[in-house]
């Protein structure tokens, strides 16, 4: 994505991040600009090839309403979410199994912990599920099968063979066969297949449909396993049920 898309080398991912995060919040504090990193230069040397010499340090005309605004860093990786856990303030996964993110990321995140500046407060782990608030079962059943071309998508093609961080993952929560036939008929240009083989395990359960009871019941396992921020996608047709999804998931989390 990073090669195909922005047509920049995917080169040291983690020291990218991190010294991009350290350059917003110099910008957001209204410093002026100055950052000698191994990977950014601001302002740009006049030793670069093709700098004009001109670059100066500058400061944000703006006046943020704060200013530490919260960085979010969305990241499954063991060393990236060491990272997050260290040097952000919240930490998103995707296609989160609150059964398994112990065994998964348990130790990532209690070795970036352990380098956390204490200024950052607790780490905001930021959960986004699909919902929908149902009794029908065939509904239920339709909304859940409108999920699986998109895990099939990340698992099975978003990425090369053998550098898919996504397939990686689906194989860490232990779904490794599974993960290699979602890739092989992706890949192949199967799509409908790869996303029939999406394992219903993880579809349920990194999804949020079902009766209230069941929502409810997921709610309180996602919260017993660390989350503290649902972003939730609610699967209705109208503005209006969107809405009316959103205030009910916001009275079963209050009651859970």
């Amino acid at each position: 994505m990073i090669e195909g898309f922005h047509g920049v080398p995917y080169t040291a991912p983690l020291g990218r991040t991190r010294e991009l995060v350290e350059i917003c919040r110099k910008v957001w504090r209204r410093e002026r600009l100055e950052y000698q990193g191994r990977h950014y230069q601001i302002p740009l040397p006049s030793t670069t090839q093709s700098s004009g010499g001109l670059g100066k340090p500058l400061k944000l005309i703006n006046h943020p309403v704060r200013e530490r605004i919260p960085i979010i860093i969305a990241a499954i990786g063991p060393k990236n979410v060491t990272m997050a856990a260290e040097i952000a303030e919240g930490w998103q996964p995707i296609f989160y199994l609150p059964e398994r993110a112990a065994e998964v990321w348990g130790d990532s995140l209690a070795a970036g912990g352990a380098k956390r500046d204490p200024s950052l407060g607790k780490l905001d782990v930021v959960v986004s599920a699909p919902l929908a608030i149902t009794d029908d079962e065939d509904a239920a059943s339709e909304l859940l099968a409108a999920i699986r071309p998109m895990l099939a998508l990340y698992i099975g093609g978003m990425g090369a063979k053998g550098r898919n961080f996504y397939h990686d993952l689906a194989c860490r929560y232990g779904f490794e066969a599974e993960a290699q036939a979602i890739q092989d008929l992706y890949l192949s240009g199967r799509k409908d297949d790869a996303a029939a083989a999406v394992p219903d395990e993880l579809v349920r359960r990194s999804s949020l449909i079902g009766p209230a009871s069941y929502v409810n019941e997921r709610l309180e396992v996602l919260h017993a396993s660390g989350v503290t921020t649902l972003n939730v996608t609610p699967m209705a047709g109208s503005a209006a049920g969107r809405v009316r999804l959103i205030e009910r998931i916001r009275d079963l989390a209050g009651d859970s």
